[in-house]
């Protein structure tokens, strides 16, 4: 809603015969139909798998909680966009409530219990699914997205249009000398982004680690868990399950380094890139500025996170797992997501209007990689993705000579990439 705001569409509606409420109230519309129709897929489907434990009512309340969680977090973040001033800043602001979120929970299940409870995501666990199958916490977060939307919608009736309640700080009256670079300027740009995101991994990680202290009761709780971890024989459940979040972060990973890469794209849109190439400034630089950065952040966002993973799981266990070991797990992801980052950079050089493509590449990664186990989904279709060509780590090693193919093939496609992009009309 914020975007469209800055954008000036918002005061194009608002000039036709509509209310303040008509753009929140239909964004919060669409989100809670999507999220029931989530909740309905997932549970329905959960139980038509037929595994041993999972009932009809038990399924049909993962579903719920899925539903309901994301419902809060749209409450909770329309809510933010009226107190930001910018979509950046409302951004910024929903992802560190999240990151609180999943701090507040992990702490909470080390430590104190209030803690847990306080966070949603620490809440939400309460309903105990397939085990006692309690529905309170359900309610509860339906209240609390009713209330919080209410007060949203009532901030938004008497806020200005493009205002806000918390006003965004006033930048430097002088430019830093780093700003003279085409680096310095992508860093610049996204530096909260960036900043949010390397919290937000490490507390994924930290909260990720919370579990090994229990790890065994936790996988008794269905069969559904153990089924979604790799299977390799002569390794303990806490080596396979740390092998399948490893995986599991390096796909969140991506998130941040594809917005990386992708934010060139909207600064091209906002005509803001003609401005830069007007000085002594090449397409390579640019583009490559962007690359340069991404590359770097996919390194620390596995660092980051496998830090969170270890230092969590340190403090619940009586013999935890070999750090060294598995921050060498972590980064054997890096290869193949410069391979996505070279993806993104021939996307921009050569189809920019064909960007969306790899977000549906990571989607699918994530369904394949995650799920592919449980729906014993063929291997050849694992190998459409780059992260299938990762073997189980740190359950096997991964060899040098593979490691070396897949940087090159990234190494590869960023090229085509930059070269595609000094080729092409900059848009507008």
């Amino acid at each position: 809603t914020r975007s469209d705001e800055e954008a000036g569409r918002i005061e194009v509606i608002r000039s036709l015969p509509v209310g303040k409420l008509a753009n929140s109230g239909a964004t919060f519309f669409v989100l809670v139909m999507v999220n029931l129709a989530l909740a309905l897929v997932m549970g329905v489907g959960l139980r038509v798998l037929g595994l041993e434990g999972m009932d009809m009512a038990g399924s049909l309340l993962y579903g719920a909680v899925l539903g309901v969680t994301g419902i809060f977090f749209a409450a909770v973040t329309i809510f933010i966009a009226q107190l930001a001033e910018t979509s950046r800043g409302a951004l910024g602001f929903s992802f560190t409530f999240m990151g609180l979120s999943y701090l507040l929970r992990a702490v909470g299940d080390l430590s104190s219990e209030a803690l847990s409870l306080v966070s949603p995501l620490g809440l939400i666990l309460r309903t105990e699914v397939y085990v006692n199958d309690h529905w309170w916490p359900i309610l509860v977060m339906l209240a609390a997205s009713v209330i919080l939307i209410m007060f949203a919608f009532r901030l938004n009736t008497i806020r200005d249009l493009e205002a806000g309640f918390v006003a965004a700080k006033p930048g430097p009256s002088k430019a830093s000398r780093f700003l003279l670079s085409p680096l310095g300027l992508a860093l610049r740009l996204q530096k909260t982004t960036i900043i949010s995101w390397v919290v937000g991994m490490f507390v994924l990680g930290v909260s990720y680690g919370s579990v090994y202290g229990d790890i065994d009761a936790f996988f008794q709780t269905s069969d559904l868990f153990e089924l979604l971890l790799p299977g390799t024989e002569g390794f303990s459940l806490t080596d396979q399950f740390t092998a399948t979040l490893l995986a599991v972060m390096a796909m969140i990973g991506m998130i941040p380094v594809l917005l990386t890469v992708l934010k060139l794209k909207s600064e091209e849109q906002a005509h803001r890139t003609e401005h830069v190439l007007a000085r002594a400034v090449s397409r390579r630089e640019i583009l490559g500025s962007y690359i340069s950065i991404a590359l770097l952040l996919a390194i620390v966002m596995q660092v980051v996170s496998v830090l969170g993973l270890w230092s969590a799981a340190t403090a619940v266990m009586d013999e935890p797992f070999n750090l060294s070991l598995t921050l060498k797990g972590g980064l054997s992801y890096v290869p193949v997501m410069w391979i996505m980052v070279g993806l993104a950079a021939l996307l921009i050089g050569l189809a920019p209007r064909l960007t969306g493509l790899i977000w549906i590449c990571l989607a699918y990664t994530f369904f394949i990689i995650y799920f592919g186990g449980l729906l014993q989904v063929p291997e050849w279709l694992g190998k459409l993705t780059p992260f299938g060509y990762v073997p189980d780590v740190p359950l096997e090693k991964m060899g040098f000579p593979l490691t070396l193919a897949l940087i090159l093939v990234a190494f590869i496609l960023t090229g085509l990439g930059l070269k595609g992009y000094e080729k092409r009309d900059i848009y507008g």
